[in-house]
């Protein structure tokens, strides 16, 4: 028995963290449900993806296991389904380390009429109902960081967080090709860490399936929450324009073929599907590094029942 509880001491030693795993999928669940919102399954395998330059897809045959429900989803909104959720495995080529992990869990939710600020206020309201039902209050401690929940949280614009962590503006970084470095190395790991903090109006080159800003066409009006340092969710205004999404689709896939990487099929069911769509905001959350912040571990392996290397 001894010999068999040493093969699995990995699992036996995060129990506690699979545990609290559980009650947060099941708050999450609690807070969609007395929302008003559908939780909604659809098909892992699809025959094409969304055509993003940094995320790869997993060939499944000749189809793809999907790296996000967002265009099946985005099909139901189309179908007059008008607040739906959905908790599944999502998987992304060549992604491993210590947040990622190839199969992850996403939570992904969209609510029709409204926009990335009314996602905001959702997202900090989901967050804050979680820590509640874990008997949380008002405080997180993570990693050295005590981080207040005390809601409303913080909100910064890409461009302001460029100005004010490497002197240059976003739209200077991107022209000199360091956008992604700088994001990585000197803004992401100073945001959050006293409060949670929403970084949003991207570049619009930076956001493939989001709504540009009325009136300032530069801007993608999609966001992104931080908390101690890490990056929790990705969210947009939605875009509905069926002909600007396959321009930047085509885009997307260019760039992909440029980087000798595979380029995907045309989602024309998906396409065909927005002109029907209501202006919506949508959120792609991350279910392994919620964990991860609740169990106060700096390692996604900490907080999943298996890694890639043990099966």
């Amino acid at each position: 028995m001894d010999d068999q509880r040493s093969f699995f001491s990995r699992q036996v030693v995060i129990r506690e963290n699979l545990d609290q795993r559980a009650r947060i999928i099941a708050a999450v669940r609690r807070f969609f449900h007395d929302q008003g919102f559908l939780e909604v399954e659809t098909p892992v395998r699809i025959p094409a993806p969304a055509p993003e330059a940094h995320i790869d897809a997993q060939a499944a045959g000749d189809w793809y296991l999907h790296p996000s429900p967002e265009l099946c989803m985005k099909r139901l909104l189309a179908a007059g389904y008008g607040k739906i959720f959905q908790i599944c495995r999502c998987f992304r080529r060549g992604e491993r380390g210590g947040r990622h992990v190839p199969e992850m869990t996403l939570l992904e939710w969209y609510a029709a009429g409204g926009d990335y600020h009314d996602m905001m206020v959702q997202c900090e309201q989901l967050i804050a109902f979680v820590a509640e039902r874990l008997a949380r209050g008002r405080r997180l401690d993570y990693q050295g960081c005590t981080v207040d929940l005390t809601l409303p949280w913080d909100r910064l614009t890409v461009d302001d967080a460029f100005r004010r962590f490497t002197g240059m503006s976003a739209a200077a970084a991107l022209a000199q090709g360091c956008f992604d470095e700088l994001m990585g190395l000197e803004i992401e790991p100073r945001l959050g860490r006293k409060r949670p903090l929403f970084l949003y109006d991207y570049p619009a080159a930076c956001g493939a399936l989001a709504r540009l800003k009325p009136g300032n066409p530069m801007v993608a009006e999609r966001f992104e929450l931080y908390m101690a340092g890490m990056e929790l969710c990705n969210a947009f205004s939605e875009l509905t324009d069926p002909d600007e999404q396959r321009n930047r689709f085509e885009n997307e896939n260019r760039a992909r073929e440029a980087a000798g990487k595979p380029v995907y099929p045309v989602a024309e069911p998906f396409l065909n599907a927005l002109a029907a769509m209501p202006p919506a905001a949508g959120n792609a959350l991350g279910v392994d590094r919620l964990v991860m912040l609740f169990c106060n571990t700096a390692s996604i392996d900490d907080v999943i029942a298996f890694t890639p290397e043990e099966l």
